[in-house]
């Protein structure tokens, strides 16, 4: 199980592809929404998320935890204690972890990038103290997955499934949405 978090002013295409290429990949995912079960994005689009994070504990079937980017959601993200104790837990079980955009600095904030490889919106690069910048559009450095910005979330998508799914079935869910690359 994939738990992603959406907290008010996440930027839509960094949640919604991810979550689309999970879904197509038969992955199931359950969307949190951080101090509402209906977050705005960054560009006013409400959602509708599977539960709050009232009383949000990571289940026994986590796989992964996802953070999409944006502003403000990012630093919502950074000041919920949920995501927060989440993190944690995913550290201690050795979980995968994905963040994209400027959401690679709540990672990086809560201890999971010390060391690793990771990419993120360029000009929030200055917030990663911890981990080793890249420009590349994706990163995996062990458990951890970092996308650059909104413009690599189908490839950030499809990287999580290969992760999740394997190769193969990344590769056949590229070619059925036809990508230009």
């Amino acid at each position: 199980m994939v738990y992603l978090f959406l907290a008010d002013g996440f930027e839509i295409t960094e949640a919604m592809a991810p979550l689309d290429m999970l879904k197509r990949a038969k992955v199931e995912v359950t969307t949190v929404g951080i101090g509402s079960r209906s977050p705005r994005s960054s560009a006013g689009v409400q959602v509708i998320a599977d539960r709050t994070d009232a009383d949000f504990v990571l289940p026994e079937d986590a796989e992964m935890v996802v953070l999409p980017g944006g502003m403000p959601g990012t630093t919502h993200l950074m000041a919920s204690p949920v995501v927060r104790e989440v993190l944690a837990e995913a550290k201690r079980r050795n979980l995968f972890v994905a963040a994209i955009c400027a959401a690679p600095w709540v990672l990086d904030a809560n201890g999971l990038l010390d060391k690793r490889r990771a990419t993120m919106y360029p000009t929030m690069q200055t917030e990663m103290e911890h981990g080793v910048y890249t420009e590349e559009p994706v990163v995996v450095d062990g458990k951890v997955i970092t996308g650059r910005a909104a413009g690599c979330a189908v490839l950030f998508g499809l990287t999580l499934v290969t992760e999740l799914k394997g190769r193969e079935v990344a590769a056949a869910l590229k070619h059925s949405i036809y990508p230009n690359w």
